[in-house]
C-alpha cells in the first residue's frame, strides 16, 4: 500500500529544481562584475530524467516498513553556450536574470501553495474531517 500519491513526491522534485535554479541565478547575480564570468543556469529535462534513475533504497527490518527512496540529484547547472560577453568578458545580463528570479520565485510560492494544500488535507483526514 502506498501511503501517499507521487504528488507529494513529484512537488519535492519541482521544489528542488526551483531551489537549485534560484541558487544559480543568485550566484550569476553575484558575480556580475567578476571578469570572465560566464552566467550559468539549471538545465530541468536532465535533473528530472536524473531524479527518475537515481534513488537510493533504505534497507527494510520488516515487511510492515514502507519503501523509502532518497532522491540524489546531479547538478544540473551548465554555462551558457552562446553567451555575449561584455568588454571584461562577463556574460551576466543583470536585466535578465533579475526576470528569471521573480519567476523562479513565482514559481517557487506556487509549488509551496500546492505542498501546504496537500498536507492540509492529509491533516483533515487524519482528523476525521474535523
Amino acid at each position: 500500500m502506498n501511503l501517499f500519491s507521487g504528488t507529494i513526491r513529484n512537488l519535492e522534485n519541482g521544489l528542488s529544481y526551483a531551489t537549485l535554479k534560484h541558487k544559480t541565478i543568485a550566484n550569476n547575480i553575484a558575480n556580475v562584475d567578476t571578469p570572465n564570468y560566464k552566467a550559468k543556469d539549471v538545465n530541468f529535462k536532465s535533473m528530472l530524467a536524473d531524479a527518475k534513475q537515481s534513488t537510493i533504497a533504505a534497507n527494510k527490518n520488516d515487511v510492515r516498513h514502507y519503501d523509502f527512496k532518497f532522491k540524489q540529484f546531479e547538478s544540473g547547472v551548465f554555462n551558457y553556450a552562446n553567451l555575449r560577453a561584455r568588454h571584461n568578458g562577463n556574460g551576466v545580463n543583470m536585466d535578465a536574470e533579475q526576470a528569471k528570479l521573480a519567476e523562479n520565485t513565482i514559481y517557487y510560492n506556487a509549488l509551496i501553495d500546492r505542498v501546504n494544500g496537500k498536507l492540509n488535507t492529509l491533516n483533515t483526514v487524519i482528523k476525521g474531517g474535523k
